[in-house]
């Protein structure tokens, strides 16, 4: 399957248009989770006390990260290849808005995404929720069948099902462990230009 019918691209952010670096199962032991138990979604359910406590080490955890976030190889070139053709292009992360604009100034790609269209958990239900995927196809005035998302994680492609567009599943070890949720297979960014208009 091409995406030459995509004229709106959403991207997860960490792991996918930058290098991966988060290793979960140490942070939910630094925040006092359970092994692995859903972070954002465990927060939710704490006393406002413990939940605001965890929610300020999730932070500083998450901008120290962003702080040292490096860019997927080829992601530049692919960046310009998709907005030179006209092509709409958004972030959807579950970290927040405010880390998703320092990871994108350290890896050099905030020219590439306007403010409305990076969209982090503090502005709609995180991911597999499509709640995202909605607002992004709602500011650009698009069609779900014009629209698709890129990510690595299996909740990417989840919110992507969720919402009825096109599923792009990156995944540099080429294992591909969701068929069942993806309609787009690539193991580089370099890979994802060729199925693009």
């Amino acid at each position: 399957m091409s995406l030459h019918h995509c004229r709106h691209i959403i991207f997860d952010l960490d792991g996918t248009l930058t290098i991966p670096v988060h290793d979960f199962e140490s942070i939910r032991q630094d925040l006092g989770l359970k092994p692995g138990e859903m972070i954002l979604e465990a927060m939710e359910k704490m006393p406002p006390d413990e939940a605001a406590t965890v929610s300020v080490r999730l932070e500083e955890i998450e901008q120290r990260l962003a702080e040292n976030a490096n860019p997927q190889p080829k992601v530049f070139e692919l960046l310009e290849h998709i907005t030179s053709a006209g092509i709409n292009v958004g972030i959807l992360t579950r970290n927040g808005q405010s880390i998703a604009h320092t990871t994108l100034e350290v890896c050099g790609l905030r020219e590439f995404f306007y403010d409305a269209a990076i969209i982090g958990r503090e502005s709609c239900s995180p991911k597999p929720d499509p709640a995202g995927v909605h607002h992004l196809i709602d500011l650009w005035n698009a069609l779900a069948h014009e629209t698709a998302i890129v990510g690595d994680s299996l909740f990417d492609l989840q919110s992507g099902r969720n919402a009825g567009i096109t599923t792009v599943h990156f995944d540099s070890t080429g294992e591909f462990q969701w068929p069942e949720h993806t309609d787009v297979f690539v193991d580089t960014l370099h890979d994802l230009i060729e199925h693009i208009a």
